[in-house]
């Protein structure tokens, strides 16, 4: 694999939040959590798809580099060294293109999570969680100052429960805790094997990457399913839709 290419993809989706979005639309006939049934709304024109699915292509787009290093690797598993199907890569190569996917995942949902989730979150509660627990992993909520009140103290675990009540419903946020579970283990073998601490196999690595790869593969996946033009119509305009940074 290029490895030119795959670092223009990283560097290429690391932008900045673009203007912030409007207030909700019709949020009364909507429910994400199922509770109501959504509202049979008329065909899209193609133009409107077009406008309505751009995140969800845009999102794939990202999501195929990653599907693709993700192959590679796990076809040079269950090979298991043999030269049929694709080119033989060296231990090094392998150990190099792993550590490399780990790096461009980490990158992809610190963007996601820093740029794109909190302006989803205006209007769609599963992104509403994601950021919820993005703030979580980066400050301590349970350290308050001194002078802080026991009525104030209680009101904030009171928020705080909310918040994670939230979180365990939303399954992209499972999902990205498994993701990020498995790969610290599949990046600190990699990283083991390159500095010879452990010796490199094919069918360790193997096991490594099974113990991530159907969630993960599922989440690629399913993201792009949430932001798909039936999904975001229900929730924003098409003016609204010209504001995402993506």
């Amino acid at each position: 694999m290029d490895s030119s290419s795959s670092d223009g993809v990283v560097q290429d989706q690391a932008t900045g939040a673009g203007p912030g979005v409007g207030n909700v639309i019709n949020s009364d006939a909507v429910s994400n959590a199922g509770n109501v049934a959504d509202p049979v709304l008329p065909p899209l024109s193609p133009g409107d798809f077009t406008v309505y699915n751009r995140l969800a292509k845009q999102m794939d787009y990202f999501h195929n580099h990653f599907r693709s290093m993700w192959n590679m690797l796990y076809t040079a598993c269950t090979r298991n060294g043999s030269s049929q199907g694709t080119a033989e890569l060296t231990e090094r190569q392998l150990i190099e293109e792993g550590l490399r996917l780990t790096r461009y995942l980490e990158a992809h949902h610190s963007i996601e999570e820093t740029y794109i989730f909190p302006l989803l979150a205006k209007k769609m509660p599963q992104f509403r969680a994601a950021v919820n627990a993005h703030n979580h992993q980066h400050q301590d909520r349970r350290h308050h100052h001194q002078s802080e009140t026991e009525e104030d103290h209680q009101e904030d675990n009171k928020e705080e429960g909310k918040e994670e009540e939230e979180e365990a419903n939303c399954e992209l946020i499972q999902q990205h805790r498994a993701i990020h579970t498995g790969m610290e283990q599949f990046e600190m073998y990699l990283r083991d094997c390159r500095s010879k601490k452990e010796a490199f196999s094919l069918p360790v690595l193997k096991e490594k990457m099974d113990s991530w790869g159907e969630v993960l593969l599922k989440h690629l996946d399913q993201e792009v399913e949430e932001l798909g033009a039936e999904r975001m119509r229900r929730f924003w305009s098409l003016e609204e839709m010209a504001t995402f940074p993506m």
